[in-house]
């Protein structure tokens, strides 16, 4: 971990940040058998619109390539988070922990909110021990169903 190192993205990194989101979430895919899946969709131009409503961080290794992103905004007293990625070939490293934590930094004191699949099995295990705790699910679609969990620091 200490080879790693998380800061605030750039514009010049969305980008790259794209093309891990389109890699990292190749599992997520995987798990509903189809790549037809929002963060599989989205394009550079709407990251542009993430980056510039809030912050993106990115975590980089020791040779400066982008590993891990994670992004969040306040709206009404709730810091929303989602995306959080990692490169494949790091995973259960930690870097998600570390990732989540220094977008919780970001916005001291605050609630925050973020959300998953029910098939996420990994996602759910990672915010339970960050301190999230599940408060709502909704069926997006088919098999698709989301679980809301939220973590209050105020």
């Amino acid at each position: 971990m200490n080879d790693m190192k998380i800061e605030k993205a750039r514009p010049e990194d969305l980008e790259t940040i794209l093309k891990l989101q389109y890699l990292a979430y190749q599992t997520e895919a995987d798990l509903f058998g189809t790549r037809d899946i929002p963060p599989l969709k989205q394009t550079l131009e709407e990251v542009t619109g993430e980056y510039n409503r809030g912050i993106i961080l990115k975590m980089t290794d020791c040779n400066n390539v982008t590993i891990g992103s994670v992004r969040a905004y306040e709206k009404d007293g709730t810091v929303y988070i989602g995306k959080l990625m990692v490169h494949p070939d790091h995973r259960k490293k930690g870097y998600g922990s570390a990732l989540l934590k220094a977008a919780e930094e970001c916005f001291p004191g605050k609630r925050y909110e973020l959300f998953t699949s029910t098939r996420s099995i990994d996602n759910i295990r990672l915010y339970k021990k960050m301190g999230y705790e599940e408060f709502r699910q909704e069926a997006v679609s088919g098999d698709l169903i989301f679980v809301y969990m939220q973590k209050d620091a105020r």
